[in-house]
Order: C-alpha cells, then structure tokens, then sequence
C-alpha cells in the first residue's frame, strides 16, 4: 500500500502499525513510540522524511526528522506525554538542496566541471531566501553570494555542506513531491498502572473475622495492609451486586440451594436491586467509598467485577422482557457452556428490538461505578457481547475518562481475544494460565512479544482463578505455586493471583480431571487462616518488590529467551528501555525434582569480559555468584526455591539490538 496513487515519492510499511491502520497502537504515558517506514524514490534523489504527531484533537502537527537506516528504511521516535489518543504519520519528499550536494561532491570528487552546478545552488539559495524570515533571508543570500563567488570547487563544497546552511536550506529549501501518508496512525496512550500492575482477587464476603459469618467492606478494609504488604496494587473484587434467589446455586456448584447457602456473585439481581445496588450484606455505597478511600493510601486501586448477565430475579428481568431470549415454551434460556449449565444466570440478548434502550442502560451501569470513584474494571466473558458493543461502550466511556482501565476475561479463540483488544480493552486475560511446559511458554511469550500483538494486547497472566485451577498446580504442590508465580510476575509486566487460594498453595480439585475447586469459594463462604505457615506471602512480597525496583520488568515486551540445556529449565532475559537494568530469570518447571543446566545468554551488559568474571546476584535470595562469559551453570532445587532471578553487575547499557529496543 502507498501513501498517493502518484508515486513519486513512496512511503510504506510503516511500524508500529495494526492491521494496516485500522486499528490503534497501545503505549502508557510518558513511553517512546519508535516508528520506522520505508520510504524510497525513483532515481538518484535525495529524500527528506519526518515523523508527525499531535494529540488527536490538536492542529499543529509536530516533526521529527528521521534518521536513515540504510536500505530505504528510516526511523525516529516520538513520547506520548499522557493519557488519551495521539496520531502519528510520515512525511517525505524529495530534498532538492541534498540532492544537488550529492552531485556536487560527486563531480568534485570526478575533478570535473561544477561552473553551472555551482549556479543551480546559488538560486536554490535564492529561492529558499524568498521563503525566509527576514534574518533567516538575509544568512541565505549571503551565503548564495559567496557560493557564486568561489572559484574554489573544495571550498564550495565545504560551504555547502555547513551544517547552519543545512539546516536553513532544510526549513526553507524546495519539497518536490512531498507526500503524507494517509491515513494517520493512532495510539490509545493510557497510564502507568495500564502497562505495569499486579492484581489481586478478593471475595469481601469472605474477609468476615469470624467463621461462618458473611463479610462487609468495612472488614475488606482490615486486609489492605496485608495485601499492601505483598506488594499488589489492584484490589479486584468479583461482582458485589445483590444475589438471586431463583435456582440459586448450592456448595460446589450444587442445583440444590440448602439454607444459609450465599450463592454465587455472578447471578446478579434480586428484589434488592441489580446493577446499579450493591448487595446489602456488603455494606453501603458509603462503605464502598470508604474502602476505594482507604486503599488509595495504600498505593491500591480497587477494580470491580463488570458482568453484564441477570438472576432470574433481576429487575430488568420484569422490566424489560425483550433484552432475554425466549425459548419455544416461553421460557427464559439460561446460561450455558457445555457442559456447565448456570440455571441461576440469564444471559442478555443483545441485538433485541430494544436494543438501544439496552446499550445505553449497561453504559450508565459502568458510568454509576465511576461515579463513585472506580476507574478499573474487570470485565467477564466480553466475547460472549457484541463487538460493536464494546467498541461503542469503551470508546465513548473513555472520552471523558481516559484514564479508564478495562480488563478483558476472555478465554476464548485467539482471534476473538485479539479482536477485543483491538476494540480498546486495555489488558486481557491469557492461555499463560494452561502454558505448563517449556516449548508452550517459549512459543507462547515470542508470539505475545515478537508479533503484531505486542502492540496493541497487553497480557495480565493469572496463574490461578475462581474458575481454573490448572493440573499443574493440583500435581506440584507449593513448589509449583512458587514457580508459577516467578513466571506470571517477570514474563508479564501485569499479573494477578486469586487470593488468599493461591498464597496458601489451595490445590484441591472438585474431582481427578476437574479444574474447579473443591469447595469452591464461588459458592459459600470461607475463612482464610492466612497466617498458615503453608503460606508464601512472603515470596510475593519479594517478588513484587523485584517488580517495583526494577524498570526491566515494568513492560512486556522487552523479553528474550535463552538457551539452558535442560528441557525443565526455562531461562529469558529482561531489560530496560536504557538499557541499564538487566535481569536473567531461571525457572525449574519440575515440581518434584532438583534440575540443572548450562544457560547461555546471547546478551549481557557492554564490558563485560567473556574471560574475566563478573558478577551476578539473585534478587531472590540476596546470593552472589561470579560468573566468566555467556555459559554458566545453574542448579534448582524445588523444595528450596525453584527460581532464580539474577541481576546483571553493569555499568555501562546493555546491548540488545535494535529489535528488543522497543518500548513497553
């Protein structure tokens, strides 16, 4: 594809880019966008090319020279300063100034004679100088003047190429042919907490301080300082609207409801209220706002759980009859996905008559909970939505609230999630959860790192959830839950954990092949003993104390795999965008047994002897090692700690190559 159908000057393939264009690029505030673009002409022109961008609502363009690359590739690099949507595009054209100096040296060099060359720069001077500001003007005619005078071929070539003419000959001189490729590339710039964030889910109804009682907000507070402890800085909590009573579902996902039985948060709707009420046993709106309140002065965003499905006993249920698809009986169609059946969810039609009336209602929803200052959701099955539902919902949302953060729960095709990233989701749930061995993690982080997806999916890897409780983890045992937890917090610059199941290691399946909890907490109360000294809280506090101090793992994109000899040892390379924080993760995939292996790393820190040792220190354990060259030998013991994270000893960037550069 090309810029104009009148190829004088051809602009192509340009990067970052989505789809052609057809969708926007993702970037947080205060990140570099590095574009490159191949740009080329017929002849033996010289070409000018420029970055452009703006602030989509701006008018003025600015402009960034790009550097050339050689092989008519070029390239330059733009910051998005903050949240909301910038657009960016390249501009190029032929530099009649540049392409007469070219030949001027070249016909200096052939000793030949430049007499009338030396007079095409006087009046392209000349030229220039009518386009000038006054003093700008005046610097240009003086220096046509003294190029017409020289007899000297040297020296006119010297006067040609000062750099002060240059660059005046550059503002001023003659564009032919400039051409804008069109049309403009856009990029959803969010914040910060976007791109670098760690989760963590917790069920309020079970943060009661005693057993068997149902738990408020106000005892959710009581948890901030434990949670603020182990470093996470989102507070996820699932649905906290009031809980049908029709076919409410019993413990481990029971049809028979017995008495004192909570049901599960996702059947959404009761007398009580729907969307808009919170459950009465939680608390208030007060009470919420005092818990947003109070884990703001722990660094924690509170994120709250979006699923857009009714109870049978949900208000819009007699209110609106049309937004439910009706069976051949008459009967509302319940919720499936076979073989589970939620005969305590109704899904929403969303292409009814009333459609739009129904729309507009979820948009208030979402807007409700914004008013009462959440800005971070977590959004449940959205592929089971329209697209243009959410396209529609996000975009407009956003417009007023740029600093919304929306997190997609879409296990699904891949495409399917890829397309509702696209459509503005800022984060999206991953298989990482299902990816147990070597080949399936490598394979999976180089394509969610080195394609197209890099730049518009952001992965939020969950090693555990309400729903899933992956064989791994069943088989390992706390081993596992270390490891798993290394790979979810230092593949991915966002993660989260179901908790306090995951810090207490909960591995107790419904049944041999199940990935549902026995005694899941989706449907009844718990008390967590998280004092157990089964726990390991402490090593997630360390973790994302890593997370925190070390800009290398605070985007996703920047990550090598390395080679290690072992096929239960997984090793990869994180760094920084300058290019001074440079970790080594190793990681013993086997659970039950010590592994070793000898790990090459195809780039370390520039200075570094491949004779002389140098020195490496596992963030982990505080341990140093000496280390000589690109080969060394790691061993892992699982029942010790089944991870390594090393950081480099450097003083001087680290050299990656220009791909691993890009931003995170």
């Amino acid at each position: 594809m090309t810029c104009l159908p009148e190829e004088h000057v051809v602009i192509e393939n340009i990067t970052p880019s989505v789809d052609c264009g057809a969708f926007p690029i993702k970037r947080v505030a205060g990140e570099e966008v590095n574009v490159e673009a191949s740009v080329y002409a017929a002849g033996h022109h010289e070409l000018a090319v420029t970055l452009l961008h703006r602030e989509r609502e701006a008018e003025q363009w600015a402009a960034i020279p790009m550097r050339h690359l050689g092989n008519n590739q070029w390239t330059a690099s733009f910051t998005v300063p903050h949240a909301g949507r910038h657009v960016y595009s390249v501009s190029a054209w032929v530099d009649a100034y540049l392409t007469w100096q070219k030949k001027l040296a070249q016909l200096v060099e052939a000793q030949q004679d430049v007499s009338v060359d030396l007079l095409i720069g006087v009046g392209l001077m000349e030229q220039a100088a009518s386009r000038a500001a006054r003093r700008d003007a005046d610097k240009l005619r003086l220096a046509a003047k003294r190029l017409g005078k020289t007899c000297s071929p040297q020296k006119a070539l010297e006067l040609a190429a000062d750099a002060r003419i240059q660059a005046l000959m550059s503002s001023y001189g003659e564009r032919l042919h400039a051409t804008t490729y069109a049309p403009v590339l856009e990029v959803i710039v969010d914040r910060p907490r976007a791109g670098f964030s760690a989760w963590y889910e917790l069920f309020p109804r079970s943060c009661a301080e005693t057993p068997g009682q149902h738990g408020t907000f106000k005892d959710c507070e009581r948890w901030l300082p434990y949670i603020a402890a182990m470093g996470f800085d989102v507070l996820y909590l699932p649905p906290i609207h009031p809980i049908g009573i029709t076919a409410r579902k019993g413990r481990n996902n029971s049809v028979v409801c017995e008495a004192g039985d909570p049901g599960t948060p996702w059947a959404i709707g009761s007398p009580a209220g729907g969307h808009k009420a919170i459950h009465p046993e939680l608390g208030t709106v007060t009470d919420l706002k005092s818990l947003v309140s109070a884990a703001r002065e722990y660094g924690i965003e509170l994120a709250l759980d979006i699923a857009f499905q009714c109870s049978p006993d949900h208000p819009y249920v007699q209110q609106h009859p049309t937004w439910f698809q009706r069976r051949p009986d008459g009967t509302i169609q319940y919720a499936e996905n076979p073989p589970k059946k939620y005969q305590d969810i109704f899904p929403l039609e969303f292409d009814n008559a009333d459609r739009a009336t129904l729309w507009q209602e979820l948009r208030s929803v979402v807007q409700h909970w914004i008013d009462q200052g959440i800005t971070v959701f977590r959004v449940d099955n959205p592929h089971t939505k329209p697209f243009a539902f959410w396209d529609w919902l996000i975009t407009s949302l956003k417009q007023d609230h740029p600093g919304l953060i929306f997190l997609s729960e879409a296990f699904t095709q891949p495409k399917v999630m890829a397309r509702l990233a696209k459509l503005g989701f800022t984060q999206s749930y991953t298989y990482f959860t299902w990816r147990r061995s070597k080949w399936e993690l490598i394979e999976y982080i180089t394509q969610l790192t080195q394609t197209e997806l890099a730049e518009y999916f952001r992965p939020n890897f969950w090693p555990n959830t309400p729903d899933i409780l992956m064989d791994y983890l069943q088989e390992g045992g706390r081993p596992a839950f270390q490891a798993r937890l290394v790979l979810s917090a230092t593949l991915s610059s966002n993660y989260g954990i179901y908790g306090p199941a995951f810090e207490l290691c909960v591995n107790l399946p419904l049944e041999a092949g199940s990935e549902e909890y026995l005694d899941s907490e989706k449907y009844e109360l718990k008390h967590w003993a998280v004092d157990d000294p089964v726990s390991i809280a402490p090593l997630i506090a360390r973790v994302n104390h890593i997370r925190h101090e070390s800009p290398a793992l605070q985007n996703t994109r920047n990550t090598r795999v390395q080679h290690v000899d072992n096929e239960q040892l997984l090793a990869y390379s994180r760094w920084d965008a300058a290019g001074t924080d440079y970790l080594l993760v190793v990681v013993n995939l086997d659970a039950h047994r010590t592994q070793a292996g000898w790990v090459t790393i195809d780039a370390v820190p520039r200075g570094i002897s491949s004779s002389e040792p140098y020195r490496v220190t596992d963030l982990l354990t505080g341990h140093s090692y000496n280390w000589v060259g690109l080969r060394n030998y790691v061993i892992l013991d699982p029942l010790v700690l089944p991870a390594h994270i090393f950081r480099i000893s450097c003083d001087k960037p680290v050299d990656v190559g220009p791909q691993s550069r890009q931003g995170g």
